[in-house]
């Protein structure tokens, strides 16, 4: 009897764990313990194969195996661990909600910050798409998107069936993606010289009653009048609300490509303002999931060891979080005057591994006579997956089974608290109504 005797356990009763990136040690960047860490997971996962419902990282795995000569992944070519590589988007589903060997089990799986590392290392090559790098660099799009002439001619390009054949030739975005409206009425130009309202902050629970909101890149040049809907809400339930002076991108577009550097060079321009207003006194809440978890998650996680991330980790919500707060202390407004009927809720899944339970239905749920269905279901789009020309057509197959039970649901609205997410699934849709985001619905229901 020869080799290692594997473990047999699945799960255990401790608490999960994570363990930090150590992306700054030059190690991390070692391509040969790499490969022998991917061939050990995937050897795994193989065993296991779980995860198969999520992306298409391991259908693809799984296949490499099945049409290998071994049916194992001895029999899989190094060379083609990258194509696994190529189809995770970092959802981090298969670590919150399938995997059972995540530490501290022994075997010790971390999928999505393997996968990571294995971008990381790409991108340090030189190995990453240009068109990649270009199409997640929200700072040049959200600039050049917000400067009315220049917006103008993005739009009338986005909709120009010709330039799109040349965005797919050039910049690598699939010709039938749909691409967002960029607005030269940002968020920002909207509330440039507009002051909180002046309420009594009360606190409840871990809240402080006043918040600064991290607009993003998305919510201040494409869906400023989510950010709009926002403010409303919360100064309608004497929560007030002022915009953060200063901010670049939460990194989470740049984090996916492994450009773990320019994740850096973010992190060092948001944290003292957010700091600075923490110390003030003021929460810090954001519309878009995915820039919530990059300070709750991943930017402590790259950071195990800095103060003041982890001050910003117990200071930042999701919106319908902060609201649940306000619910359980009592000083939530529950005076509604329109109804909102049967309602979809898509659950992101940069909101779903927050662990924080599915607040926005709850919330929705206090409005008279709502009916709130779940859909827990990856919507396949993660902002750029969903358009690239490369990955458009498994990003729709991904959707599919979302909008087919969306559609069986027979819904009044379809809301998820991602944006991108709504947008690929309501392409897919008859809506009855316009509203697709949870917060705008409920400004809605509050008739403000």
């Amino acid at each position: 009897m020869s080799g290692p005797i594997r473990s047999t356990r699945e799960g255990s009763l401790e608490a999960p764990t994570r363990h930090a990136l150590g992306w700054e040690d030059p190690a991390f960047y070692d391509e040969a313990p790499l490969i022998e860490e991917l061939e050990r997971v995937y050897d795994l996962c193989h065993g296991c194969r779980r995860c198969v419902s999520l992306c298409d990282a391991f259908p693809t795995l799984f296949d490499l195996i099945d049409e290998s000569e071994t049916f194992e992944v001895d029999g899989v070519d190094k060379k083609d661990y990258w194509k696994v590589v190529d189809e995770c988007y970092l959802c981090d589903l298969c670590y919150q909600t399938k995997c059972p060997y995540i530490p501290p089990h022994e075997w010790n799986i971390d999928f999505p910050h393997l996968m990571l590392r294995a971008k990381a290392i790409q991108f340090k090559k030189g190995e990453r798409k240009l068109s990649h790098k270009l199409i997640s660099n929200t700072k040049i799009t959200g600039t050049l998107g917000s400067i009315p002439v220049v917006s103008q001619a993005i739009n009338a390009a986005n909709s120009s069936p010709t330039l799109r054949k040349v965005l797919e030739g050039t910049l690598g975005i699939h010709r039938d993606a749909h691409l967002p409206e960029y607005h030269t009425d940002t968020i920002r130009r909207r509330n440039k010289s507009r002051a909180p309202a002046d309420i009594e902050a009360r606190e409840a629970g871990p809240t402080r009653g006043k918040v600064a909101l991290f607009a993003t890149c998305y919510c201040n040049v494409i869906a400023p009048d989510i950010g709009d809907d926002l403010i409303k809400v919360f100064e309608h339930n004497d929560i007030p609300v002022r915009l953060t002076e200063k901010e670049e991108c939460c990194g989470m577009p740049k984090l996916e490509q492994g450009d773990l550097q320019t994740v850096d060079k973010y992190k060092r321009k948001n944290v003292p303002e957010l700091v600075r207003l923490i110390d003030e006194g003021w929460d810090i809440v954001a519309a878009i999931p995915s820039c919530v978890l990059m300070f709750k998650q991943e930017l402590p996680l790259m950071y195990p060891d800095d103060a003041d991330l982890q001050k910003i980790k117990q200071h930042i919500f999701d919106p319908f979080e902060y609201l649940m707060h306000r619910e359980k202390a009592g000083l939530l407004q529950k005076t509604f005057k329109n109804s909102i009927g049967k309602v979809a809720w898509h659950v992101p899944c940069h909101q779903r591994v927050q662990n924080i339970g599915p607040k926005t239905k709850d919330v929705l749920s206090l409005v008279p006579d709502a009916d709130i269905q779940v859909v827990e279901r990856c919507s396949g789009h993660d902002g750029t997956y969903g358009v690239r020309k490369e990955s458009y057509a498994k990003s729709q197959k991904i959707a599919r089974p979302v909008v087919n039970r969306v559609k069986k649901m027979e819904a009044d609205y379809l809301v998820s608290d991602c944006p991108m997410a709504a947008t690929q699934i309501a392409d897919g849709l008859e809506l009855k109504n316009g509203e697709t985001n949870p917060i705008s619905l409920l400004r809605k229901a509050y008739g403000i």
